[in-house]
């Protein structure tokens, strides 16, 4: 046996040959069985292939009674070819009739045999099948025979998986054929019926066999280096955003990448007669199969790792670089990714994109954001989603539950179909309210507005009948950009914006970025806790020169017209004073060079770090308005990540902690006589918003598509029944007052 498999690429030469003759399934398997036993130089090959109830069939065999074939089953996990199958790596016995797991099957007239090899056909990690070989001598397989067998196995895997030779009963893909639900984090609460689009196509390997294998293994070399270098680069420049969530998941890349074992492997792949590209699926199909068997749950969490890994450097070995956004796309496209950036996201056809699903990203993260800002359906933290869909699968994905059903049963479809409907008509409903001043049922008028960050969020103002803009993100723009954006670009946008917002107030955040808004072109280096690092206000103080920038070309897009200016992170009045400084400074330069100014200039602060809360007596009587942006302030407030999913859900955002800081804001900003706004997620949700509205609050800004729902919560609201209700309940000893809202809404017939 040993002696032929000197030459294994004439075996897969061959091989692949008779896989494309144009005969019956059934022939081609005979003459593949028939092939890989004549050039091995054994007595017994046979193909076994799993059939849709888990059992595996024997399919084709050489040696063994040709009347076995198709009439011989083994259960999941039964016999040496179900052992194979189970722990999906090689399996071989001297003596295989002695092993305790031998199963004899009377039928096969293996009894015989007693030599046995047995390998698994592997397809994304999965097994599909088990190809084995026996003779009837007692005899030890050499590594070379088992790593030829297991070459030829994966060439096989291919070709099964290409399709036009399974019969109905036999599948090559688990659970391809079957339904699957998702659960993740709710980013956008909006639902989506379509199919799958995978935001980094896979690279599908269609030339398995090599013609030059000094070629392949020098494509093979070169593309390891232009990973590797990417990967270092990333590091270097501390790339967390676009990479993923944690530092780990670069920190993984790195030890893949680097990694002399999983080098060692391809080498051995490249070896047997393939081509790089062939290599590196096949060290991947082996790894992850041995990976996802391994008992420690740390080892499996790795799997994401290594297909990623693996699918880059496929795409460097195809020169594929580009993502799904540049082909072209279904008309009800659901995009797939690990993570993406918000540039990334906007690059897709909006009139085709119906949502996103991510592996990695905060609910509160810009590619979140900006998934609002498009109104499409979209959840986070779908772990494993990557790996277990494929193009163009049917898919809905619900926005508000949080959940995402892959292949759906007609069951599933007719639910959600109703849903859609169902979300149609309250749509319709909310339209209707468009016009109609968002009033209180005892005369309280309540101010709603929407959040934006780019150009195309405008249309949604008139659409959605908000009141205006309360929080204009400006660092959008420079997170989109491949480059810093200089004075007239950014003058051209800011324009734009007040241009189309018609005369309705328009609230410019001056440039929040650092921490986990990353620019590309904007080194800041490295932080261990960047939530609580060098960003917002602290760097524009840093760097009074973008900051300036920044409010010249404001001062400019508003002139003869009113300008609201936001300053986010500050933390002690200092930092206020000092922002205000420069921004006198350019006022004072606009006149000085007879430059047209704005009718009026309101400078405000952002609410959202806690040491504010006990400086409003120096703070507000220097702002013109303040802004709660309740995301970070309760975050603060409880030291709880928000986007870290392991203790995002440790603290309610209605816990009487939270609403007292948020009381003692209204109280202190009725005192100074202090417009006072709220531009954090809790604007959004009708429960959070009532309970906005019955702590003080009038003013408060929202995604677009929340701004029907709210404005449907306020017209049925009684504010001043609510308020009482709340210092109730604000005294209580509770960790939250959800329920107790709940309740009270249920019971006054306020719609939430």
């Amino acid at each position: 046996m040993s002696a032929s498999v000197g030459a294994p690429r004439q075996m897969l030469r061959r091989l692949r040959e008779v896989m494309a003759e144009h005969e019956s399934a059934q022939a081609r398997l005979d003459k593949v069985v028939m092939l890989i036993a004549s050039n091995i130089v054994a007595e017994v090959c046979s193909l076994y292939l799993r059939r849709r109830d888990g059992s595996l069939e024997l399919v084709a065999t050489e040696g063994l009674n040709r009347s076995a074939v198709h009439n011989t089953h083994l259960k999941p996990g039964e016999g040496l070819v179900g052992l194979v199958a189970e722990q999906g790596e090689p399996k071989q016995y001297a003596d295989a009739q002695h092993h305790p797991a031998f199963s004899f099957r009377p039928e096969t007239g293996e009894e015989i045999y007693h030599s046995f090899v047995g390998v698994p056909i592997l397809r994304g990690g999965d097994t599909i099948g088990v190809l084995t070989v026996q003779n009837r001598t007692m005899r030890q397989y050499s590594d070379e025979e088992v790593e030829a067998l297991q070459t030829t196995a994966m060439v096989i895997a291919e070709t099964l998986a290409s399709g036009g030779i399974l019969s109905e009963d036999v599948t090559a893909e688990r659970g391809r054929d079957s339904s699957i639900r998702f659960v993740g984090q709710s980013i956008s609460e909006s639902v989506a019926l379509g199919h799958i689009v995978l935001h980094e196509p896979r690279i599908v390997v269609t030339k398995l066999i090599a013609e030059d294998a000094e070629l392949e293994r020098s494509r093979l070399q070169q593309a390891i280096e232009e990973l590797t270098g990417q990967i270092d680069e990333m590091m270097e420049r501390g790339d967390l955003a676009r990479a993923g969530e944690h530092h780990e998941v670069l920190e993984a890349f790195v030890m893949f990448a680097h990694d002399h074992g999983w080098r060692r492997r391809l080498d051995e792949a490249l070896a047997t007669g393939l081509t790089a590209e062939a290599a590196v699926q096949r060290v991947r199909n082996d790894t992850r199969a041995r990976m996802m068997r391994m008992p420690d749950p740390r080892f499996r969490d790795r799997l994401h790792d290594i297909e990623d890994l693996s699918n880059r450097l496929l795409r460097f070995l195809s020169g594929e670089t580009a993502t799904a956004s540049t082909g072209v796309l279904p008309d009800d496209a659901i995009v797939v990714a690990r993570t993406m950036g918000p540039a990334e996201l906007l690059d897709y056809d909006r009139q085709r994109l119906r949502g996103v699903v991510l592996e990695e990203a905060g609910t509160n993260s810009h590619v979140a954001i900006v998934a609002r800002a498009l109104g499409i359906a979209a959840i986070t933290q779908c772990k494993g989603v990557v790996e277990m869909v494929e193009p163009g699968d049917a898919a809905i994905l619900d926005g508000r539950g949080g959940e995402m059903h892959l292949r759906p049963t007609q069951e599933v479809v007719h639910a959600y179909s109703d849903k859609v409907r169902f979300q149609a008509r309250k749509q319709a409903q909310y339209a209707a309210l468009r016009e109609v001043p968002a009033v209180t049922l005892d005369d309280q008028r309540v101010g709603l507005h929407i959040n934006a960050g780019l150009l195309f969020d405008l249309p949604h103002l008139k659409q959605s009948g908000a009141d205006g803009i309360g929080l204009f993100r400006t660092e959008l723009q420079f997170m989109i950009s491949e480059t810093f954006p200089r004075l007239e670009q950014q003058t051209k946008l800011y324009k734009s914006i007040l241009d189309q917002a018609a005369g309705r107030p328009v609230v410019f955040r001056s440039l929040d970025v650092g921490g986990d808004k990353v620019i590309p072109y904007f080194r800041g280096g490295a932080e261990e806790n960047p939530a609580l690092g060098w960003r917002a206000i602290r760097m524009a103080l840093d760097r009074p020169a973008l900051f300036r920038t920044q409010i010249r070309a404001l001062l400019r897009a508003a002139h003869g017209r009113e300008l609201r200016l936001l300053l986010p992170m500050i933390s002690d009045v200092s930092e206020f004073k000092a922002a205000r400084g420069l921004i006198d400074h350019e006022v004072t330069l606009l006149k000085t060079h007879g430059r047209p100014e704005p009718s009026t200039l309101m400078v405000g602060a952002m609410v959202e770090v806690p040491s504010l809360l006990w400086q409003f007596d120096h703070l507000l009587p220097l702002t013109d308005f303040i802004s709660v942006g309740s995301n970070d302030l309760i975050q603060f407030l409880f030291a709880a990540d928000r986007g870290n999913e392991r203790v995002s859900g440790r603290f309610d955002s209605l816990n009487p902690a939270a609403l007292r800081a948020l009381r003692h804001i209204v109280w202190e900003a009725e005192r100074f006589g202090t417009p006072l706004a709220l531009c954090g997620e809790m604007a959004g949700k009708p429960l959070e918003a009532m309970a906005l509205i019955g702590l003080g609050f009038r003013s408060i800004s929202m995604a677009p598509a929340s701004v029907g729902p709210v404005k449907a919560m306020v017209l049925s609201l009684d504010a001043s029944a609510l308020s009482a209700r709340l210092e109730e309940w604000l005294a209580c000893r509770t960790t939250s007052l959800r329920e107790e809202l709940k309740k009270f809404a249920a019971e006054t017939g306020v719609q939430i």
